[in-house]
C-alpha cells in the first residue's frame, strides 16, 4: 500500500496558482473579492499564500495596482498590465498543451 504523500498535489497546484490568479484579473479584483473568486472557481487560496504572490507578479511587471480610497478600508485593486495579458495567453496555451499531453499519457496508462 502506498502511503498517502500530498506533496505531489502541493507541488501541481502551486504550479497552476499563477494561471488561475492570472485568468481572474481580467477585470480589476482587490485581494479578498480574488480570493473569494478563486475559492468559488475551486482553487481556494491561503492569504498567507495569495499576497506574495501578487506582490511577486507586480514585481515581474505583470500586474499593475492601485488603491481606491472610496471604501473603509482603502482597498488596492489589481489588474493584469499588458505583459499580464501576454503571460496569461502564454500560459493558457501551454496549459491546454500539457492537458492534452497528460490526457494521451493517462490513457495509454489505463490501456496497459
Amino acid at each position: 500500500m502506498v502511503e498517502r504523500d500530498n506533496s505531489g498535489l502541493t507541488e501541481l497546484r502551486r504550479g497552476t496558482l499563477v494561471l488561475a490568479v492570472l485568468s481572474r484579473l481580467r477585470e480589476p479584483q482587490y485581494g479578498y473579492s480574488l480570493k473569494q473568486a478563486l475559492a468559488e472557481g475551486g482553487m481556494p487560496i491561503e492569504e498567507g499564500t495569495l499576497y506574495p504572490l501578487l506582490r511577486r507578479l507586480e514585481a515581474q511587471g505583470l500586474l499593475l495596482s492601485e488603491w481606491n480610497t472610496d471604501y473603509a478600508p482603502p482597498r488596492r485593486y489589481y489588474r493584469l498590465g499588458p505583459d499580464g495579458g501576454r503571460a496569461l495567453a502564454a500560459l493558457t496555451e501551454a496549459w491546454r498543451n500539457q492537458v492534452r499531453v497528460m490526457d494521451k499519457l493517462l490513457k495509454g496508462e489505463a490501456e496497459r
